[in-house]
């Protein structure tokens, strides 16, 4: 367990570390007040839900250690979270170059309400984790799991997915940026193609997936998809 949490701790560092550089080496300033902003809210978030759940749910924190391109065991979910990665920074990227040359100012408010909907995207992910403890950083099975239906798997079928496109949509404009949105929908896109290639997955390898599809018809929204 205190391995577990030296582990999950020096990540999350590692990750605000990286995250700093490509918010604030692009955009060349530290007065970058939108940037500060979101990168707080963004180890706010992670510190709250890694010391939940490593006190709650220490399998999960594990299964989550396992992730990127070469945790994955499926070629496609390979290319799909390469991809992602590459999307995932140039949002970042994008929108910091946006701010330092004033390509697509944002209103101050406009900031505000995104950090919210980041911090919206955030609750939601906390709420999926806490329904399921299998929710995995990589497409896999883990023994003894079953199919979840129950909480915010009562209205969509991939909560956790619907959640982090919240966060990624808003980011953009969080960080004073317009055309962040650009590689936003790349990575939106990115995505949707991970979430249907696992829906095959699950299918075949989850015992009652295919029975809860026919029940919870939405994949990401109610009513709309």
């Amino acid at each position: 367990m205190e391995n577990l949490a030296k582990r999950a701790v020096i990540g999350l560092l590692r990750f605000q570390l990286v995250l700093a550089v490509l918010i604030f080496v692009p955009a060349w300033s530290l007065t970058y007040w939108q940037g500060w902003l979101y990168w707080f809210i963004l180890l706010a978030a992670h510190l709250v839900i890694t010391l939940y759940f490593l006190r709650h749910d220490p399998a999960l924190i594990e299964r989550r250690m396992k992730a990127g391109p070469g945790a994955e065991r499926r070629p496609s979910q390979k290319l799909i979270q390469a991809l992602a990665g590459v999307a995932a920074c140039a949002v970042i990227v994008g929108s910091a170059l946006d701010h330092l040359l004033g390509w697509s100012p944002v209103p101050p408010s406009l900031v505000i309400g995104a950090d919210v909907l980041v911090i919206l995207g955030y609750m939601i992910v906390f709420l999926v984790f806490r329904e399921n403890s299998f929710t995995s950083a990589i497409i896999e099975v883990g023994a003894g799991q079953q199919v979840v239906t129950t909480g915010p798997y009562a209205l969509v079928r991939h909560p956790m997915y619907a959640g982090a496109l919240l966060g990624i949509l808003a980011t953009p404009i969080a960080l004073g940026s317009c055309w962040g949105l650009v590689p936003a929908g790349f990575l939106a896109g990115a995505i949707v193609w991970r979430l249907l290639d696992e829906e095959d997955y699950l299918d075949h390898d989850l015992p009652g997936y295919d029975e809860y599809r026919r029940q919870v018809r939405w994949r990401l929204v109610p009513w709309l998809w």
